[in-house]
């Protein structure tokens, strides 16, 4: 029964965030994209092209692959998008309302005293922390047309700089010791320690004049509108998720594991 609870729950909650996010994303960020899309074409050289293998073969085969790219199948602009995208918001919403639903059941297993919506907002603060923030400090949000380094290179990092942090949430919220603080600064100053990969080239450097001041203003306004939307889906996820974890997870979970919880925690 708790499995299907949870399932239902998220998916309620999916479609709540699901639909709210899609509605900001319209005002806030697609706009930003499709105006620096139009720069696109105006694209003359590709700086981070140098950090690639220039060998000819690695170009041919490049050549290839942006073919067919170009012949892949993409939602035309308008409501097909715009309903592509919803379809999107929801399938991450769920698997992030999973998440959030696992670790407020850990917390309230270890006997945690806070209500079902403070926890929810706790959680849902550290899920912004470690899928957004302390990621983006190092790899910015990237406009289209924007050069960066490899893709592979960025995603590691990314992980990287996820787990690190996710890490220190656990530290932080799991260890008695006062030491626990240490260890959750150095798991957070990992990443960075590493590194975040970037070219050595400007990233616009492959516009001129007006494209490239227009595409420089756009990417400042893209880093701000990101933020929004990630305050904005986590905010969402912490409001319905509370009320999703109290009216239908809780009551299940405590049935099933009431008799299970220590002692030493029990609320």
């Amino acid at each position: 029964m708790i499995f299907q609870r949870l399932i239902w729950a998220s998916l309620a909650v999916a479609l709540a965030v699901g639909l709210v996010q899609t509605g900001v994303q319209q005002l806030q960020a697609v706009p930003i994209i499709l105006a620096a899309e139009v720069f696109e074409d105006q694209k003359i050289e590709a700086p981070a092209a140098a950090e690639a293998a220039p060998d000819a073969a690695a170009a041919e085969h490049e050549g290839h692959a942006m073919a067919e790219e170009d012949d892949e199948w993409a939602p035309e602009d308008g409501l097909e998008r715009t309903g592509w995208t919803f379809v999107a918001n929801v399938l991450h919403a769920f698997s992030m309302a999973l998440l959030v639903f696992a670790v407020m059941g850990v917390a309230q297993w270890r006997g945690t005293t806070l209500r079902a919506l403070p926890l929810a907002l706790v959680t849902a603060a550290a899920g912004w922390l470690v899928f957004h923030f302390w990621p983006s400090i190092g790899l910015h949000a990237e406009i289209p047309g924007m050069d960066a380094a490899r893709l592979g290179s960025r995603q590691a990092w990314w992980i990287l700089a996820a787990l690190s942090a996710a890490s220190a949430c656990a530290v932080a919220a799991g260890m008695r010791s006062h030491l626990r603080w240490l260890l959750a600064a150095a798991l957070l100053a990992l990443p960075y320690v590493v590194g975040a990969p970037h070219i050595t080239a400007d990233p616009l450097g492959g516009f001129q004049g007006e494209a490239q001041a227009a595409l420089r203003d756009l990417g400042q306004q893209f880093v701000w509108a990101t933020t929004w939307l990630s305050l904005c889906f986590w905010a969402c996820m912490g409001v319905a998720g509370g009320l999703a974890y109290q009216r239908w997870v809780q009551p299940a979970l405590r049935a099933s594991i009431g008799g299970a919880v220590p002692a030493a925690h029990a609320v």
